[in-house]
């Protein structure tokens, strides 16, 4: 049975939920989190028939009804339309959406229990995964930016949870704002899209960007709208530089962070581009490589984070900081282009069960211990065992290490670079490997193993949280190995971007019009005449095999599974087991004192524990330039507005001093200047008559 044609349902379903507990449960503490917990379980239920569905048939299924049509004199009549597009790449998020949200409801029943905003707490949960599911469907670019906007609004709501907090309220407010800044960006380039292409929904715009020079005028290259687009994903998926709000965003309570760093808000941006990259692509043959700079932006997130990541005491930080290198991975894969889109979904793919586990897991450790701060923790194994076993496994899975999820996911990024012939990018992508296992393996040992904890009496935590952490273990063993060639059903059969074998043609098609007709340029009714009647032949120099038909079958094209390669595999496992062997010399076996190495750093290591600086640079930044901007208002109010209405001051009182001689007292006055004013106005009637 094909479930695709219901996959509107998907997100209904955590949508009703939310509704029911606010008009009728607000008051059931216990009724309203099984409720939301049950819808959530329904849409996961759905979310796997729909991806067995497109397992079995990868062809999109669109269902959409017009939402808003426009009319006016560029490109006459233009419908939005809103629904569900459901392919291999919805289907995906859609399992990984559910399933990780399902697991943080499950979980957060046992963490959340004594909180006394509660039934809130599942009636925002039900709310964002609400929102993400509407996005990861959208069949276009409106209705993903309309739920990209209510994904940023439900998680200021639960960053900022807990309201009496002072730090809470910050950190909502500045993920608020960061975001809006990238929001800006990416809106503007769905306007661009939209208003020089004449659409906006995903299958139709491959077709139309080889029109680009003719549709568009000259001064607005594709490359630039690309990356307008990119400022979106630069906000929500915390790319540098606006990546600082993430961090800041561990205020929320723990089950947050899981459904934020794993499944929801941060992957929003890597799917954002994914799902848009025939814009990324088209855009290599104009004036701008935005696949190059959205490459060279996640590595250097990657790496930015990573080194971070290895100085931090804050359990939630270090995880924090490496969500935002795991995302660069990402980001840096999509960047490559063919293999690497792959590379990238399969990425979030995988992270999305392994970063949920850390965080659930390091929320049981916080649970136990009540403190975030590492060097209070150690020893929780003999007392958490299950916890300390499937954060163990998340550790091992997010360094590489075969054969968990992570090995599968890395290898093929890599595997991307090689074939792109990216060698800076591969070896600082190998660099944030050895980082990665050494933080995270840092990280294990100071909460894990070692001394008891200074203080409390650790206990493992109740089944309702350790059932999410060993179904997250197993799902962070096995997801790797969908990556795998299942008889051409694979991930990277099934979810991989191919480039529209007309486009170079239509490219060159297009450049040739525009100088033909530069009068059309930019107009997009009277481009698409010119683009109607003229001969759609290829343009002077484009070989016939780009504008030749290509099957879209996955067993007659280029597998992009998983294929093992040990020139690849090995020296990254190789750097893997090293950054674990470090971590273990430094903090288990206690044969390097951390100490000493932190006083030979010396000031290196006190820049990178604060982050940079980036936070205060911007604090510098904006105080100053608040100041400078408020100097300008003071002196345009006291010298324009003010020196304005001095003006008429004086106008008028040197208008009412001369006016004043006529008021002498004398009759005859008056009288002629009656009489002057009524021959005035009997001249004008007769002027005018």
């Amino acid at each position: 049975m094909d479930l695709s044609q219901s996959a509107w349902l998907i997100p209904l379903l955590p949508l009703g939920g939310f509704l029911a507990n606010f008009l009728f449960l607000r008051g059931s503490r216990r009724g309203a989190p099984l409720l939301a917990t049950a819808a959530v379980g329904l849409a996961l239920v759905l979310s796997l028939g729909v991806a067995w569905s497109v397992v079995a048939d990868p062809a999109p299924r669109e269902c959409t009804l017009p939402w808003l049509s426009v009319t006016n004199q560029i490109f006459g009549h233009f419908t939005i339309s809103v629904g569900t597009l459901v392919d291999p790449l919805s289907a995906m998020m859609l399992v990984v959406v559910t399933t990780v949200s399902f697991l943080v409801h499950i979980y957060s029943l046992g963490y959340m229990h004594d909180e006394k905003g509660l039934v809130r707490f599942f009636m925002y949960l039900g709310l964002f995964t609400f929102s993400m599911l509407g996005l990861v469907l959208s069949p276009g670019l409106f209705q993903m930016y309309v739920f990209w906007e209510l994904v940023g609004l439900c998680s200021y709501l639960l960053i900022g949870f807990y309201i009496e907090k002072p730090e809470a309220n910050q950190a909502c407010k500045k993920a608020f704002v960061v975001n809006r800044v990238g929001d800006l960006g990416m809106f503007l380039g769905i306007l661009f899209l939209t208003y020089y292409l004449g659409a906006s929904d995903f299958r139709s715009l491959p077709g139309l960007l080889g029109r680009w020079p003719l549709y568009a005028p000259a001064w607005l290259p594709l490359g630039a709208v690309a990356l307008l687009l990119f400022c979106g994903a630069v906000g929500k998926s915390a790319q540098f530089p606006l990546h600082v709000w993430l961090p800041d965003a561990m205020e929320g309570p723990t089950p947050v962070s899981a459904l934020i760093h794993a499944a929801t808000m941060v992957a929003a941006g890597v799917f954002m581009v994914a799902r848009t990259y025939a814009v990324f692509d088209a855009a290599l043959l104009s004036s701008v490589d935005a696949a190059q700079v959205v490459a060279w932006v996640g590595a250097f997130t990657s790496v930015f984070a990573a080194t971070i990541a290895c100085t931090q005491f804050d359990i939630k930080r270090v995880l924090a900081y490496s969500t935002l290198s795991q995302l660069g991975y990402m980001v840096l894969a999509l960047g490559v282009g063919g293999l690497g889109v792959t590379a990238g979904a399969f990425h979030l793919f995988t992270h999305a069960f392994f970063k949920a586990l850390l965080f659930l897991g390091a929320g049981s450790a916080i649970h136990a211990v009540h403190s975030n701060d590492l060097r209070s923790m150690g020893g929780l194994r003999r007392f958490m065992p299950v916890t300390a076993i499937t954060f163990l496994v998340a550790c091992l899975a997010i360094s590489g290490i075969f054969p968990l999820a992570g090995f599968f996911s890395k290898d093929m990024i890599f595997d991307a670079l090689r074939e792109s012939h990216q060698t800076a990018l591969a070896a600082l992508a190998m660099g944030v490997a050895f980082l990665t296992a050494f933080y995270m393996f840092r990280l294990y040992f100071l909460a894990f193993e070692g001394e008891a904890p200074k203080h409390g009496h650790p206990h493992e935590s109740p089944k309702t949280m350790t059932g999410p952490l060993v179904a997250l273990a197993v799902l962070s063993c096995v997801a790797g190995f969908a990556g795998l060639d299942w008889n051409g059903h694979g991930f990277g059969n099934l979810i991989r971007f191919d480039r529209a074998p007309s486009l170079t043609a239509d490219w060159s098609r297009a450049q040739a019009l525009a100088q033909a007709h530069p009068g059309v340029q930019g107009d997009f009714r009277r481009g698409e005449a010119v683009w109607n009647a003229a001969v759609p032949a290829p343009a002077q120099g484009v070989s016939a095999a780009h504008t030749a038909p290509r099957t879209d079958s996955a067993q007659e094209r280029e597998s992009r599974s998983f294929k093992l390669d040990w020139a690849v595999a090995l020296p990254a496992t190789a750097v893997a087991l090293a950054g674990i062997l470090l971590a273990f010399l430094f903090y288990r076996a206690r044969w390097i004192d951390p100490a000493k190495v932190v006083g030979a750093l010396g000031p290196i290591h006190r820049i990178v524990y604060n982050k940079y600086y980036v936070d205060e640079a911007y604090r510098f930044l904006l105080d100053h330039g608040y100041y400078v901007i408020s100097a300008a208002i003071l002196w345009f109010d006291r010298h324009v507005v003010d020196g304005v209405m001095n003006g008429f001051a004086w106008l008028m009182q040197a208008l009412g001093g001369h006016l004043r001689r006529l008021q002498n007292g004398s009759a005859q006055v008056y009288a002629l200047g009656t009489a002057a004013g009524v021959l005035a106005v009997f001249a004008t009637l007769w002027v005018f008559r």
